[in-house]
């Protein structure tokens, strides 16, 4: 589960090293007047900020960026009703229609990504989860 202020690595070579996230891209929902915080899973988009960066990167620190969530530390339930779980949490950032802005991509990708048509980034993943 992703959540406002959650920390992050990156999966892809775009030079940027570890985000931190603003704000989870899912409807919105009041109760009583008081808005929810709304955690993102696996092949959800958040918006983060750049936290760590190399210093010859495209990607700077202090920068908004869009990413998809690939890896969670809290475990997701899969419809065979078999969970899996990763070491970290991780993401790969991407542009504006959802394509990868790095070429690699490094570690294990979860399989829900197929689901949320984020084809690319699976067939750019060294192992598919």
């Amino acid at each position: 589960m992703i959540m406002m202020n959650s920390r992050m690595d990156v999966a892809d070579n775009t030079g940027a090293k570890k985000l931190q996230c603003i704000q989870v891209l899912k409807g919105s929902s009041k109760r009583h007047g008081k808005k929810r915080l709304i955690p993102g899973g696996v092949g959800d988009i958040a918006i983060c900020s750049v936290k760590q960066a190399l210093p010859s990167a495209d990607i700077k620190k202090g920068e908004k960026v869009r990413v998809v969530i690939v890896r969670t530390k809290y475990p997701t339930r899969r419809e065979d009703g078999s969970y899996v779980r990763f070491d970290s949490n991780a993401g790969v950032i991407i542009d504006a229609e959802g394509n990868p802005r790095g070429t690699r991509v490094f570690g294990a990708v979860a399989r829900e990504l197929r689901e949320r048509n984020f084809a690319k980034i699976i067939s750019l993943a060294e192992e598919v989860w």
